[in-house]
């Protein structure tokens, strides 16, 4: 709003996150990696700006994964959402459902809270619980279970003493968050904690694939990254 021609040229030359999503809209390239200056929020406004958001996408959301002798996790909403709403929960749910089949992965999802299965009151824990609701109804046929505190979505004996008969067995992979808060300390905590091989974050919901990378991202970051990047673009030009 009130940008100038001058104004834009000028943007346009020096943001190369611009010239970079402007090349992917042009489809002079077919993906973005970006972020290792600058401010996280700032890539994402000039990424949705250009590039836009995905069919039926109400916005982007990101996807962290972390390898670790134990597994493969991925945890979202680590970077964008600051409160995602129970509808913008079950949007970030199904965007990384779609993510973890490009890893081969079947999604097993667990809506995290302080709750356990309406253990407690609260307002994010009722959030939890009616996201949990609403992705059911969404899909059908996705492997979800909540909400629950963290250890009861990693340990099934433990998850069995509230719900004897859920759909999900074993661990969750795909670990779900009420807010950002919870989601980049969990995640950037086991990661250190762990010495955990850090993919992402993803950034999900755009049209074209553009990912910000964190300042603290190694070289194997970058080139894991640039994988994932290169992979969407192959199956989005498969479709």
């Amino acid at each position: 709003n009130g940008v100038t021609p001058d104004t834009a040229r000028t943007i346009v030359r020096t943001n190369t996150t611009v010239i970079g999503a402007l090349a992917v809209k042009r489809g002079d390239a077919d993906a973005l990696i970006c972020g290792l200056q600058g401010r996280y929020i700032k890539h994402v406004r000039d990424i949705k700006s250009i590039i836009g958001l995905d069919e039926g996408a109400t916005d982007v959301s990101a996807l962290s994964m972390l390898i670790m002798r134990r597994g493969v996790f991925f945890f979202a909403d680590t970077y964008v959402t600051m409160d995602p709403s129970p509808d913008e929960l079950v949007e970030i749910a199904l965007q990384a459902q779609d993510h973890l089949k490009r890893f081969n992965l079947e999604a097993k999802a667990a809506l995290l809270s302080y709750s356990n299965f309406g253990s407690r009151d609260g307002g994010t824990s009722e959030k939890m619980r009616t996201a949990y609701q609403k992705l059911k109804a969404a899909a059908p046929d996705m492997i979800v279970e909540g909400e629950m505190q963290g250890d009861l979505a990693l340990n099934q004996m433990l998850r069995e003493r509230y719900i004897p008969q859920s759909k999900l067995s074993g661990e969750a992979n795909l670990l779900l968050f009420p807010n950002l808060d919870a989601a980049n300390l969990s995640m950037t905590l086991i990661k250190e904690l762990n010495d955990a091989l850090s993919v992402g974050p993803i950034l999900m919901g755009t049209a074209k694939p553009a990912h910000i990378l964190s300042p603290s991202v190694t070289s194997r970051g970058i080139v894991n990254m640039t994988a994932v990047a290169v992979s969407e673009a192959v199956g989005a030009d498969a479709k």
